[in-house]
């Protein structure tokens, strides 16, 4: 069995978030996100609408979504991938590079973002900042 791996807050979520777990869950059997916790969002000066549990259960009512756990550190990553015995790391690429320090634990990926869509081009909408 191959196993999958992605992080993020998930806040807002849209079709892009939908897009990036349907494209991730296809490298492999089993997908696992790690949701951001709301401290840990605090820590990083990142304020989501939805809480923690909310949040969580959105993903998991999700059919690529097969387990969902907690990201309360930077640092965990590579426990994470060795605990749940990753095979394929998963991130946007607006991350790319920022995680190939992965490599000697698994493979690392890449998915090209969904254009046009983000939670923070939603809060700029409803905010009245920008048009749709």
């Amino acid at each position: 069995m191959k196993k999958i791996i992605t992080y993020g807050t998930f806040d807002l979520l849209h079709w892009g978030h939908i897009r990036l777990l349907e494209r991730a869950k296809e490298l492999g059997d089993h997908l696992t996100v790690v949701l951001s916790t709301d401290e840990f969002n605090l820590l990083k000066d990142k304020k989501a609408f939805h809480n923690y549990e909310q949040r969580k259960y959105l993903l998991e009512a999700i059919k690529h979504v097969d387990k969902v756990i907690p990201e309360t550190t930077w640092d965990q990553k590579i426990a994470d991938i060795q605990t749940n015995q990753i095979d394929i790391f998963v991130m946007g690429d607006d991350w790319k590079g920022q995680f190939d320090f992965l490599t000697p634990y698994c493979n690392v990926c890449y998915l090209e973002r969904t254009k046009n869509i983000s939670t923070t081009y939603i809060k700029q909408q409803l905010a009245g900042s920008i048009e749709a």
